[in-house]
This record gives structure tokens, C-alpha cells and sequence, in this order.
């Protein structure tokens, strides 16, 4: 049987800025992300698309959102191997091609997490798991398009 998990967020647009969508340019895209019991996301649209430059938006939101369910996945793999990481960090890209048809759509990501591990014997196993990594990731399997990803492992200088 297959378990479902619920999720809710509440939008809140905050950038009416006395005559609401009259025009183009007449209003701000900020926005709050609410989730019940947790801090509140400040947000825009991308500065391409008459946003704030300071706020999160959307896109590096989704691209956040599968660096750290991919992260997620490897650690939970890594630990039910034995591979002891010390320390991860991920550089992720992304690529989002408009077209004037249908708006536009992420055509590529790539992860590059760059993961440090106990010692060196660890190295070879530990990077193998990125792939079983992606293929567990709930947000990769929700994507239209291949999530790529280019680790660089290392080990803890050993004493």
C-alpha cells in the first residue's frame, strides 16, 4: 500500500501597492511563504521578471528544494552504509529556458555537492550513492527533465 504525506503552505501576496494589478508595472511581486509554526520566507519574483533581488524566489526555491532532498536521500544512504560524512555543501545550477508558447521550464539542473567523509576508504561508496540518491529523491522523481549531479568526495585528513 502506498502511504500519501500532505503538505500546505499559504501565499500571501504583499506587493499591492495601492492599485492593485492595473498595469504591468503598477504592483510589486512580494510575497510570504507561511508555513503554520515556522519562519516566514520572504519572496519575489526573479529580478528578470520585475522582482526584488533581495527576496527568494520561486526558482531558487525549486532548485533549493532538490539540492536538499537530494542531500537528504544521501545521508539517510550513507548512514545505513556505515560511511560516516562529516561535512556536505552543494553548489547547484539550474537553467530555465522561457518560450513565448507555454511560459517557460527548467531544462536542466545540476548538484555538485562536494562531500567530505571519515576517511579514505569511504571515498569509493560514498560517491556511488549519489546516484541511488537521485533516484530516491521525492522532488527529482517530480521532475519533467534529468537531475544531474557531479560530486567531489574526500576524506577527513586521517590521524
Amino acid at each position: 500500500m502506498n502511504k500519501e504525506h500532505k503538505y500546505s503552505v499559504a501565499i500571501n501576496w504583499t506587493g499591492n501597492l495601492g492599485t492593485g494589478t492595473s498595469g504591468y508595472q503598477s504592483y510589486n511581486r512580494s510575497h510570504t511563504i507561511v508555513i503554520a509554526g515556522k519562519e516566514k520566507i520572504f519572496c519575489s519574483s526573479d529580478p528578470a521578471f520585475q522582482g526584488d533581488n533581495s527576496k527568494h524566489n520561486p526558482e531558487e526555491l525549486f532548485l533549493a528544494s532538490l539540492s536538499s532532498c537530494h542531500m537528504l536521500w544521501y545521508l539517510h544512504l550513507c548512514a545505513d552504509a556505515g560511511i560516516i560524512v562529516v561535512d556536505y555543501k552543494d553548489n547547484a545550477t539550474g537553467i530555465l529556458e522561457e518560450d513565448t508558447i507555454n511560459g517557460g521550464r527548467f531544462i536542466a539542473v545540476t548538484l555538485n555537492p562536494i562531500v567530505e567523509v571519515y576517511e579514505s576508504s569511504m571515498i569509493e561508496k560514498a560517491n556511488a550513492f549519489h546516484d541511488d540518491a537521485n533516484k530516491q529523491c521525492f522532488i527529482a522523481n517530480s521532475c519533467n527533465f534529468p537531475v544531474k549531479h557531479n560530486p567531489l568526495c574526500s576524506a577527513k585528513a586521517e590521524i
